[in-house]
């Protein structure tokens, strides 16, 4: 495995007390900030719940330097990045990931909308009005209660028993004192002393210093304001409470008192907690019909005090004593592992393999965390007292097993030829690197194709292997694939390489991204997995977390892409008549050469001729969707007509032109609801641009009827772009897709997509070519043909289709 680049961020506080984290990681595509304030929803005043959320949401609605159309989402958003925020008990966050050359440019909005926020009454009672929503929804949603719930055990004078997600009722806006209030924890808590920057990019250490002294020019000077340490987690001296349901056991205890290094301890305990392996917690359990899952982790920490929380799923012969005297056996065994020297190791190795292939953004946010890479003896010190609190001591009877060491973080041997792909027969003569087929023609029609459109000359690569079905899965079949693979899926994550197994439709796709040593050893024990699960699985499929109707319907949309089928649970004959293909993107040769034993394991017969999913041209198809929800929520998805890359290069513009103003009219202007989003998705291969709403109070037809008269109104808004901004706003698009601000995810990812819409491999040089090739009137023309429906108008809603033009899939 290489050596990790700088594995420490370099840390210091500037002449103003604003602490800075810097991580220069020179492979890094993309750069990231991550600002944490020290304050949150436990500061604020008892008279007014929610004014932590409430001032975050406001730093967001623009300021006078930059207007909401040009602030720090819009902005972020225009070149490709990602960006949130994020109020907690004792802090809020905010967060965006960018091309590096534009990091700047972030901080500089960041900085403005925090030293400069634009409170107007107005404003603000817009605002509360999509806090409202979001409370509506929030009430209702019985995840979140079941979580609110948890805290009923505690000391009702604890703030964590306290309502805090803020309403019409809590934030009287027109109020004086509520706008001394307002101003009294902005200007207390929006300062240096509060806050901590942490950046991670490409650039050196010095350029990210000279952002980070930028970034805080602006921002008012002060000392670090001291946070009130709360009363006690419980009255009385239990430390422990449980909660118990028909179907769940939620253990919860209380700490006092802890170390300042207790976070990594509690890390590391859940961790080796929640381990799925032979002869630990989970497995016993399991075997003796007491719990089907458990999850363990912390709720809450702050100052010394921590609530750490242990999940189990119930099955039919469990009893809450029972589980419970089985965890405290296991806490004892593990409290007489001395110093847990080998867990550590093999714990240190995962934490490492974790950061070799974390974004910036993941990186920036660890580093806020000031997360190790390592339990430290200190931390070891902290793990003896918070298993002393629990009450486990050196005296168990259970025979328990430590974990089996995870087999995917041992560095495998290189193979002896790189040149040839061990396994290989001559019924897999398609299966070839592209050292051994110099041919692109015959390359480009093998049904595992390795492309190098990414160079493989890197830690990073990623395998799609997709499978036609002549049948749809049962989805009971699914699930129980699913939770089949989700030992190894653990395994894998924790070794680097992140896989799934999803199904849509009558199609099955495997798709691994990560580090690409572990990937043959990962892909092998993937396929052996798939094909050898016991035919009898369960006849009731399991229970879901509620998801939120929007979420629902973008969890359906792919299938409801393709074309439905019969449904058959029987899995040998899926295997045995299913069409495989596949796509292996940045792979060294030596990696495409130990591929080759699992390669010669893909159940099927290899098809290069897979036929492409069915259009909807011209049609206005409705999708109706249970969600179980009084909400309201719709998507539209409006492919394009054709599979050109010019069409998609013109979707993709529009939908780069349209992303803040489709935000800005039906969010902010109309306040239709709080989850408004619009942008281009790739579904199996279709380009499609995708609105997605959802309102507590306008019903799905009505949400059509904005969405379509905005659309109306494209022609407009383009033609009102003045040159120089049309032509700076291609090219911002275009550089995306250059391969050097491209993370190595995202553009497999698009090259996975092309491959299933015919294009050839080198489609992210056509790509930004094209887009560079729209002028004015071309883009005028797409937009006409996308009011006309020329590829087609796919509606998801919660409710029944509105009549014609619309009618309901078949």
């Amino acid at each position: 495995m290489p050596a990790l680049n700088h594995p420490r961020p370099h840390t210091e506080t500037l002449a103003n007390g604003l602490r800075v984290t810097l991580r220069h990681a020179p492979d890094l595509k993309r750069s990231a900030a991550a600002l944490r304030v020290a304050a949150g929803s436990h500061d604020v005043p008892l008279a007014w719940p929610g004014l932590a959320h409430f001032i975050e949401h406001l730093l967001f609605l623009g300021t006078e330097r930059f207007p909401s159309g040009q602030g720090l989402m819009a902005y972020v958003q225009g070149h490709g990045g990602q960006v949130n925020a994020r109020t907690s008990e004792r802090t809020t966050d905010f967060f965006f990931e960018l091309p590096p050359q534009t990091l700047a440019g972030g901080l500089e909005r960041l900085s403005d909308m925090l030293a400069h926020p634009r409170m107007n009454l107005d404003d603000q009672l817009r605002e509360r009005e999509v806090l409202q929503a979001e409370f509506v929804a929030w009430s209702q949603d019985a995840a979140a209660q079941q979580q609110l719930a948890l805290f009923n055990g505690l000391a009702a004078a604890h703030p964590l028993r306290a309502f805090h997600a803020g309403n019409r009722d809590s934030l009287p806006v027109p109020q004086p004192e509520f706008q001394q209030a307002l101003k009294d924890f902005y200007q207390r808590f929006y300062q240096t002393g509060q806050m901590t920057l942490s950046l991670a990019g490409p650039q050196t250490i010095d350029e990210l210093r000279t952002m980070a002294e930028a970034f805080s020019a602006a921002i008012a000077i002060a000392e670090k304001a001291p946070q009130a340490i709360p009363t006690a987690l419980m009255d009385s001296s239990d430390n422990s409470y449980q909660q118990v349901s028909e179907s769940r056991l939620d253990l919860l205890f209380t700490f006092e008192a802890l170390p300042e290094s207790s976070p990594e301890a509690l890390a590391f305990l859940c961790h080796w907690l929640n381990a799925a392996k032979p002869g630990g917690l989970l497995d016993k359990l399991q075997k003796r019909g007491l719990a089907g899952s458990l999850k363990a982790a912390p709720l809450y920490q702050f100052a010394g005090q921590t609530l750490l929380h242990i999940e189990f799923k119930l099955l039919a012969n469990a009893t809450p004593a029972a589980i419970r005297e089985q965890l405290m056996d296991w806490l004892e065994f593990f409290a007489a592992q001395q110093n847990w020297s080998g867990l550590r190791e093999e714990y240190a190795a995962l934490l490492q393999r974790q950061q070799q292939v974390s974004g910036a953004l993941q990186l920036a946010q660890r580093d806020t965390e000031q997360l190790g890479t390592e339990l430290s003896e200190q931390g070891v010190a902290a793990l003896k007292d918070i298993l002393k609190q629990i009450g486990a001591v050196d005296n168990f009877s259970g025979e328990w097993q430590l974990p089996a060491p995870n087999p995917f973080l041992r560095s495998e041997a290189p193979a002896a030829n790189a040149g040839l792909i061990r396994g290989q027969t001559s019924a897999h003569r398609g299966l070839r690197t592209f050292a051994q087929d110099r041919s692109r023609g015959r390359r480009e029609r093998s049904s595992m194709q390795f492309s190098t459109a990414l160079p493989g000359n890197t830690d990073e690569g990623a395998i799609y292997l997709r499978w036609r079905l002549d049948s749809a899965p049962d989805s009971r079949l699914q699930s129980s694939l699913e939770n089949h693979l989700q030992p190894l899926r653990e395994d894998a994550r924790q070794a680097g390489v992140d896989f799934s197994f999803s199904a849509a439709g009558n199609e099955w796709l495997l798709k691994m991204t990560g580090l690409q040593e572990p990937m043959p050893t990962v892909l092998e024990h993937a396929l052996t997995a798939l094909t050898k699960i016991d035919a009898d699985f369960p006849q009731t499929e399991p229970k879901s977390p509620a998801l939120i109707p929007i979420r629902q319907l973008l969890k359906v949309l792919p299938e409801r892409c393709l074309e439905n089928s019969a449904v058959s649970a029987d899995l040998p004959q899926l295997w045995s008549n299913a069409g495989w293909d596949g796509l292996a993107i940045g792979l060294s040769a030596q990696t495409q050469a130990a591929m080759g034993v699992a390669l010669s394991r893909i159940p099927g017969v290899a098809d290069n001729q897979l036929t492409p999913p069915p259009s909807i041209n011209s049609q206005h198809v409705w999708n109706t969707v249970d969600t179980g929800s009084s909400e309201h929520a719709l998507l539209l998805f409006c492919p394009t007509a054709t599979q050109e890359i010019s069409d998609e290069a013109e979707w993709r513009l529009l939908a780069h032109l349209i992303q803040t103003p489709f935000y800005q009219r039906l969010r902010v202007e109309l306040q239709l609801g709080y989850a408004v989003f619009s942008g281009l998705r790739q579904i199996n291969g279709q380009t499609g641009l995708l609105f997605g709403v959802q309102s507590p109070s306008v019903a799905a037809a009505d949400l059509l009827e904005h969405i379509q008269h905005f659309l109306n109104e494209l022609g407009d808004l383009i033609q009102g772009l003045d040159d120089a901004t049309y032509l700076a706003q291609r090219q911002a698009l275009a550089d995306q897709f250059d391969n050097h601000a491209l993370p190595n995810v995202q553009a497999a990812e698009l090259l996975w997509q092309a491959k299933l819409a015919g294009h050839s491999s080198d489609y992210l040089t056509q790509l930004p070519e094209a887009i560079l090739k729209i002028d004015r009137q071309v883009l005028l023309a797409a937009a006409q043909r996308l009011n006309n429906a020329e590829g087609g108008w796919r509606g998801l809603a919660s409710e029944a289709c509105p009549g014609a033009p619309w009618q309901g899939a078949k």
